[in-house]
């Protein structure tokens, strides 16, 4: 039988809860829902024929539905003559609906949170409408959230690192837990000179709102120990904030950068040279230091379609990036160490070249095999001490305009 039970309309009330519609009820111009029809399955006269104890306890039962009004109507069965049946369902009041599925308690604590937003930040009022649920799932902290907003209006790009806010029952780390939506209402809350939009995401928060950020390091080791970049230690592995690699005066003839750790810490001694430990997609930090635009650059990646991603993006900021081992013969000599790219890249690239391109589309295209990756610590260390040994041309190296 497909007749509606009491369950089950309950359940239609409950599905505008979970949506939000009925935290929403009442706080903007728009027209109310209540009194509120539920969508009602009634017997047939099929069923009144076949089955008319059971409809005549369906009937008792649905009539026994708390916070809920029927509608009757009379029909005329030609066995069971006049009969009176539920024709519609109601729920007169949004009283009754949050008493029927438990949620008074919840109602009176947003329509509470609401109040005090619309006393202390009413620009957030939009952001509660659109997400009543997420504001009851945050009643704990809003409060506290509506002071951090506040603070930021009262000092717009502060400047200051997240744990030097200073507000009364806040601890250290509130603000780095609460990234996330204080993004949202930060961004309603504040006007457009206080926000960087280029800044997106929790990881970029800081730098987004003018808070000081814990300084991007760069990883180098030094190849040449007649460099001297650190008395006593002749190949230094050292970490610098990206001001400070970007003013280091060295006199250096190629940087290498790899983006494997075993074999930025392997790589072997090379005249006037250093290694860079690699930073994937990201080289905003490396880009600082324009030094670099005067000196060769050799990229040594995976050879797969993320590594050749990864040296296209390289080359908008260094646009002479050679790359290093990421050829045709260097795949196919090691073979036996191939292993599975798990999530290529679809997209053409620019910035490669011919060759480099060629082999991209065939692993893009999966011409060699499906999936195919060679990591560049599978490289045999003889077979990179044999490319190091291949003449650069240094001196005929041509810096660039950028």
């Amino acid at each position: 039988m497909s007749w509606s039970t009491a369950p089950e309309l309950r359940a239609q009330v409950m599905r505008l809860w979970e949506r939000g519609e009925l935290l929403r009820e009442g706080l903007g111009s728009g027209a109310s829902r209540f009194p509120l029809r539920l969508s009602l399955k009634t017997p047939t006269s099929d069923d009144i024929t076949r089955r008319f104890d059971a409809v005549r306890a369906w009937v008792a039962a649905i009539s026994a539905t708390p916070h809920v009004r029927l509608e009757w109507q009379e029909t005329r069965h030609r066995v069971q003559g006049s009969q009176r049946l539920p024709g519609s369902a109601w729920v007169e009041r949004l009283d009754d609906a949050l008493a029927w599925i438990g949620k008074r308690a919840e109602q009176a604590r947003f329509r509470a949170l609401h109040a005090e937003t619309e006393t202390r930040q009413p620009l957030l009022l939009p952001w509660l409408t659109k997400r009543p649920l997420r504001v009851l799932e945050l009643a704990a902290d809003w409060s506290r959230l509506l002071d951090v907003v506040a603070w930021l209006q009262a000092h717009p790009r502060p400047g200051v690192y997240l744990r030097q806010v200073d507000l009364p029952g806040i601890h250290t780390k509130f603000i780095e837990s609460q990234r996330g939506v204080l993004a949202e209402l930060l961004d309603l809350a504040l006007p457009a000179a206080a926000i960087d939009p280029t800044r997106t995401g929790a990881q970029q928060f800081a730098a987004r709102y003018g808070f000081l950020d814990k300084p991007a390091l760069l990883r180098l080791r030094v190849l040449d120990p007649a460099l001297h970049l650190l008395p006593g230690a002749p190949c230094p592995d050292l970490a610098l904030d990206a001001d400070s690699f970007a003013r280091l005066q060295l006199n250096v003839a190629r940087i290498f950068i790899t983006e494997n750790e075993t074999n930025f810490l392997a790589f072997p001694q090379v005249d006037k040279a250093i290694v860079i430990f690699g930073s994937g997609y990201g080289w905003e930090a490396l880009a600082r230091a324009t030094w670099l635009q005067h000196c060769p650059i050799h990229y040594w990646g995976d050879i797969d379609t993320n590594g050749f991603a990864i040296l296209a993006q390289l080359r908008t900021r260094f646009a002479h990036v050679e790359s290093l081992l990421m050829d045709r013969a260097t795949l196919l000599a090691h073979e036996a160490l191939w292993g599975r790219e798990d999530s290529p890249r679809p997209a053409d690239l620019a910035r490669l070249t011919a060759a480099e391109c060629s082999l991209y589309e065939d692993l893009r295209d999966h011409r060699i095999r499906p999936l195919l990756r060679l990591e560049q610590e599978h490289i045999g260390f003889g077979w990179l001490e044999k490319a190091l040994k291949i003449d650069h041309a240094v001196d005929d190296f041509q810096p660039s305009d950028g």
